[in-house]
């Protein structure tokens, strides 16, 4: 695929690669990067080897967090991967009128009709909805367990979605 057709992953922080609610993790989640000073200890669980597995998968990777531009610094290190783009988002608040996620119409936009893989662990059914709806390309929606997060076997579901794709263009969402 060329470039401008290659898919992309937008992909969360909080609950995705930073699992919370599990043993030894956070009880609930924190939106975005912590205050200068605060101890995270539970950054040390981000599993290192999940960038390169996503890195290797061929894709544009795409910050799609609360944390923008500070999982650079942040996570992206830990998780080994490099100064990633950040997705151009809203500011983080609840579902809109229609039950949609803060950042579910930004994601579509950003991928302009090329196909996408978003992983979070907080999407709802009206965002697998309006994606279907909306989005001229094809996507993969890959929901996380956020006391678990992203696990060598969620890539391998990324890499069997994406050996699948025949073209840029056709539609279809996958949950």
């Amino acid at each position: 695929m060329t470039d401008d057709v290659r898919p992309i992953i937008f992909l969360d922080v909080d609950g995705t690669l930073l699992p919370f609610g599990g043993p030894g993790m956070l009880p609930e989640p924190r939106s975005g990067p912590p205050a200068p000073g605060t101890p995270r200890p539970e950054l040390d669980l981000i599993d290192p080897a999940l960038g390169p597995l996503l890195l290797g998968l061929g894709c544009d990777v795409v910050w799609a967090t609360a944390w923008m531009g500070d999982a650079n610094v942040v996570v992206g290190p830990r998780a080994g991967l490099p100064t990633l783009p950040v997705a151009d988002l809203p500011g983080y608040g609840p579902p809109d009128a229609q039950g949609l996620g803060w950042k579910t119409r930004a994601l579509v936009r950003e991928a302009a009709g090329r196909p996408f893989v978003w992983v979070d662990d907080d999407v709802s059914d009206a965002d697998l909805e309006w994606i279907e709806r909306e989005h001229r390309g094809r996507s993969l929606v890959l929901r996380v367990e956020s006391a678990v997060g992203l696990t060598a076997a969620g890539v391998g579901e990324i890499a069997a979605w994406l050996g699948g794709l025949p073209d840029a263009t056709s539609g279809g969402t996958s949950a």
